[in-house]
């Protein structure tokens, strides 16, 4: 089946040739141009689309209420933003609202592209690429009273049901794969975002802030996600375990 992509674009002349260069690279896309259009399709199903591309300053709604509208529904499909707004602060309430990735326009279409294959190949690994029959114990990590199912993109936190993006669990997969090791937020762009250039330290502070919403009891005193001063974070599964150093900054 063909990866299916939603772009959300009210500017023709950038919608119509995005979605002929989409179709030639062989994906099923669709080409809507106003939010409520796209939450409608979005709605349908969880698993209709395998990637959004979302403009933010669209009529009847803004980009922003439609991540914010899609991410409340609990539909965890990549949403790469595609704005002309370049100030920080738009990239970080992007973000925070549960972008993946942020391009600015005018964009060069390669690496576009490189992106879309980027967050599709992402998408398919974190859904198994279909249905699977039971959880690998490799899959499954625990913590606290947290329990995350990798394959299944399944997060419950203290028996309540949480939704993370494609890219939260991206990150936070790779902090247990490092468990107690410092890590500085140039390892984790590299490793986490990659070919993502545009993104900046600042990214991964607001995204440990998501994890931190979404796991600690007490988000402004994290146990888990620890800043070291400095550095980067280290992420423990076990605090009680391991004796806090000093430049742990909680």
């Amino acid at each position: 089946m063909k990866p299916r992509i939603l772009i959300v674009e009210d500017e023709r002349h950038i919608g119509i040739p995005l979605k002929f260069n989409c179709d030639a690279e062989g994906y099923e896309t669709t080409l809507v141009e106003d939010g409520p259009s796209a939450l409608r399709l979005l709605g349908q199903t969880a698993t209709a689309f395998d990637l959004v591309i979302l403009d933010l300053m669209l009529p009847q709604m803004s980009g922003y209420t439609v991540l914010e509208n899609l991410r409340r529904m609990g539909v965890q499909v990549p949403v790469l933003i595609l704005s002309a707004r370049t100030l920080s602060e738009d990239r970080v309430r992007g973000f925070d609202l549960g972008a993946d990735q942020y391009m600015t326009k005018p964009f060069e279409l390669p690496e576009l592209l490189s992106r879309v294959r980027g967050l599709l190949a992402r998408h398919a690994q974190i859904r198994g690429q279909g249905v699977v029959a039971a959880p690998v114990r490799d899959e499954i990590y625990e913590f606290a009273e947290c329990l995350v199912d990798f394959a299944r993109h399944e997060v419950t936190v203290r028996g309540e049901p949480r939704s993370l993006t494609a890219l939260e669990m991206k990150l936070f997969r790779f902090f247990t794969e490092h468990e107690g090791v410092v890590l500085t937020r140039n390892q984790l762009l590299d490793n986490v975002w990659g070919f993502d250039s545009n993104s900046t330290a600042r990214t991964v502070d607001n995204f440990i802030a998501r994890l931190r919403q979404h796991f600690e009891l007490d988000p402004a005193k994290p146990r888990h996600f620890l800043s070291v001063r400095g550095v980067g974070y280290r992420f423990v599964q076990n605090p009680q375990e391991r004796a806090e150093t000093a430049d742990d900054s909680v």
